[in-house]
C-alpha cells in the first residue's frame, strides 16, 4: 500500500513537469533567416547598403531580415547596445517568405557595439548581427545586391502589400501605409514588414 501511495505521489508531482516539457517548442530546421543586415535605408523593401562600422553622422540605422518558413509565428528584433537590451520589436510572420525591418535612431554619443538578435516566439535565437558605431568611421559600406531578390518579387502582387509589427517600448510607431515608416520620437524603433 505504501508503495502505491509513493508511486501515486511521484506521478502527481512529475505530471506538471511532463506537461511543461510537451509545451516547449523545438525549433524546426526549416525556420531560417535567409538574409539579414544593418543598413542606412530601405528602398523597395530591400536594404540600400550594408553597415558594419558606421559614423555618428548616420543617425537612423535599419535592421533588415528576410525570414523563411516562419509563417504564423511571431519573430522579434532584439536591439542591444553594448550588451544591454534597448528595444524589442515583434513581427507577425504572414507567409513562407517574409521580409521585415526595424529602425533605431541612434544618438551621436552612443558609440560602441550594436547588435540585433532575431528571436522566435519561444525565445529561441535564430540569428545575430553586429555593427560598430564609432567616430571616424566611413559613412557606409558598398551596397550588396540581394542574393535571391528577382523578377518574381516585382510580379507578385502580395509582395507589394505590407503589414506592420509593433514595438515593445515607449514612442514606437508602425507604418502608416505598407512599407512607409512613420518617424517615431528620437530613440524609438520604427517597424515594417511584408510578404514576398
Amino acid at each position: 500500500m505504501r508503495r502505491l501511495q509513493w508511486l501515486t505521489m511521484l506521478v502527481l508531482s512529475l505530471g506538471p513537469l511532463c506537461l511543461a516539457a510537451e509545451e516547449q517548442v523545438v525549433p524546426d530546421p526549416e525556420w531560417q533567416v535567409a538574409r539579414a543586415q544593418f543598413t542606412s535605408g530601405i528602398r523597395n523593401r530591400e536594404p540600400i547598403d550594408r553597415l558594419v562600422v558606421a559614423s555618428p553622422l548616420i543617425r537612423e540605422v535599419y535592421f533588415f531580415t528576410d525570414l523563411r518558413h516562419l509563417q504564423g509565428r511571431t519573430v522579434m528584433h532584439r536591439w542591444m547596445y553594448n550588451g544591454q537590451v534597448v528595444s524589442q520589436v515583434p513581427f507577425e510572420v504572414g507567409g513562407p517568405r517574409w521580409r521585415v525591418n526595424s529602425k533605431k535612431e541612434i544618438d551621436p554619443d552612443q558609440v560602441g557595439e550594436w547588435s540585433v538578435t532575431v528571436v522566435d516566439q519561444s525565445g529561441w535565437p535564430l540569428y545575430t548581427e553586429l555593427f560598430r558605431y564609432e567616430n571616424g568611421a566611413p559613412l557606409v559600406q558598398p551596397s550588396v545586391a540581394p542574393e535571391d531578390a528577382g523578377e518574381d518579387d516585382a510580379a507578385d502582387p502580395a509582395a507589394q502589400s505590407g503589414s506592420s509589427g509593433q514595438s515593445v517600448g515607449p514612442g514606437a510607431s508602425a507604418p502608416a501605409e505598407p512599407d512607409q515608416s512613420v518617424a517615431p520620437p528620437s530613440g524609438a524603433p520604427a517597424v515594417s514588414g511584408a510578404p514576398d
